[in-house]
């Protein structure tokens, strides 16, 4: 994954769980502290606090001329009705990250891995469910390689509100934890269906 130059990422969830921040988040930590280039759409259903929403980011080193994800190498799903929908079109090497409590994954394709975090369960655990989509970024930063470690938990504290970044580089911290164990466990890095 890390070899990629360009990263097509789709993360898709419902509103409230801060796919969008999620997003913008990965972009920032691509520009602002890696100085690659990186482009955000995002899209909303019916109604953005239950309905459906995602975000397409694509990551680069060279400038990106178009702006839509249509084969995401990495597709990052948060609700059923996300893998649903969006499952079919992850490239056929692609890495799936999901959300373990929410999502049951079925009919992946043979060369997909999938890795899942109970993201929402930790947060949780740290007794602010919202920050679920910060514990994802970590997650996603620690499996994928798509942004570093360092450029990530930058983003993250540039991009929350000022009195929370405790709380939320602790999420970070506890996604990026939990995605490294993930990696370790299957020891080539990859995860499984």
């Amino acid at each position: 994954m890390e070899h990629h130059t360009t990263s097509e990422i789709r993360i898709a969830g419902f509103g409230g769980q801060g796919v969008i921040l999620a997003g913008q988040i990965l972009g920032k930590g691509a520009t602002i502290f890696e100085n690659r280039h990186a482009t955000l759409v995002q899209s909303f259903g019916p109604e953005a606090r239950g309905g459906s929403c995602s975000a397409q980011v694509i990551l680069s080193d060279r400038p990106i001329a178009y702006p839509y994800v249509t084969r995401p190498r990495v597709l990052v799903a948060m609700s059923q009705d996300a893998f649903e929908r969006f499952a079919p079109d992850i490239a056929d090497d692609g890495i799936l990250i999901y959300e373990q409590d929410l999502v049951r994954v079925h009919d992946l394709k043979p060369g997909v891995r999938a890795y899942g975090v109970p993201a929402t369960r930790i947060a949780e655990e740290l007794r602010r469910k919202m920050v679920l989509n910060i514990v994802m970024v970590g997650f996603v930063a620690a499996v994928t390689g798509v942004v570093s470690l360092d450029a990530a938990r930058k983003a993250v504290l540039d991009s929350v509100p000022k009195g929370t970044e405790h709380l939320n580089c602790t999420a970070f911290e506890k996604g990026y934890e939990y995605g490294r164990r993930l990696r370790e466990q299957n020891g080539d890095g990859r995860g499984s269906n």
